[in-house]
């Protein structure tokens, strides 16, 4: 059985500015994340780190190279299709959480469920946000808004709001840049439980070297490539 997630084959990006100066982000980047990996992506600010995890969850397109998602180029996929994908196998976490603040934290995490058309999945994400909560010691928050809780709270509300519709794939840029340091390690204990025991792939962009160092795998992006990162 193919467990391949992501498959990305010497994948570039460049902008340009009305076609005069042209900035090259990612040169060349070839990167496969198998179900169950967790890794980490570090560097300099400016490397191209959100650029390439935007390029992993499909929000942004490469200038060149091929972007496979379980096997299939993403070429094939209409933008209806892409957005289905975002939303059923792909799960996004900011550094700040993004939740809307006149939802209560039940409301919240059902957000991605909404477009959901099997009335089954509908039914059983109420009870999956429950369990979810429950395992992150917020099941009895479910009808406060995300005025009433922490900083901590609320990013790990965003995690479960990532995990509602059960990805193959977490992708989390900076999810622990806002948070002070005891609230960081509980987030990132959260996120090796979560990548252990459910076998979701991980990969997050960071600055901190704790919470890399929980990840499997590190690398370092520079000057638009990707090596392997061994911290001593």
């Amino acid at each position: 059985m193919n467990n391949m997630i992501v498959e990305l084959e010497k994948i570039s990006k460049y902008y340009e500015n009305n076609g005069l100066v042209r900035r090259d982000v990612l040169n060349e980047i070839s990167l496969s994340i198998k179900a169950g990996d967790s890794l980490a992506i570090v560097g300099p600010s400016g490397s191209g780190k959100s650029t390439l995890l935007n390029i992993l969850g499909t929000l942004d397109l490469p200038s060149s190279g091929i972007l496979k998602i379980k096997g299939k180029d993403i070429q094939q996929f209409t933008e209806n299709q892409l957005a289905e994908i975002r939303n059923k196998n792909i799960g996004f976490i900011f550094q700040l959480h993004h939740l809307l603040p006149q939802l209560t934290l039940i409301e919240n995490v059902l957000v991605p469920t909404i477009p959901l058309t099997d009335k089954n999945l509908k039914k059983t994400s109420m009870e999956r946000a429950m369990n979810l909560l429950e395992s992150v010691g917020m099941a009895d928050k479910i009808n406060q808004r995300p005025g009433q809780l922490s900083g901590g709270e609320c990013q790990r509300a965003a995690v479960v709001r990532a995990l509602i519709n059960e990805p193959d794939l977490i992708l989390a840029d900076e999810p622990t840049g806002s948070l002070d340091q005891d609230s960081a390690e509980q987030l990132g204990e959260l996120l090796t439980k979560i990548n252990k025991e459910q076998n979701v792939a991980m990969v997050l962009v960071t600055h901190s070297i704790e919470l890399a160092k929980r990840m499997d795998a590190i690398y370092k992006l520079d000057h638009g490539k990707i090596e392997r990162f061994d911290i001593k």
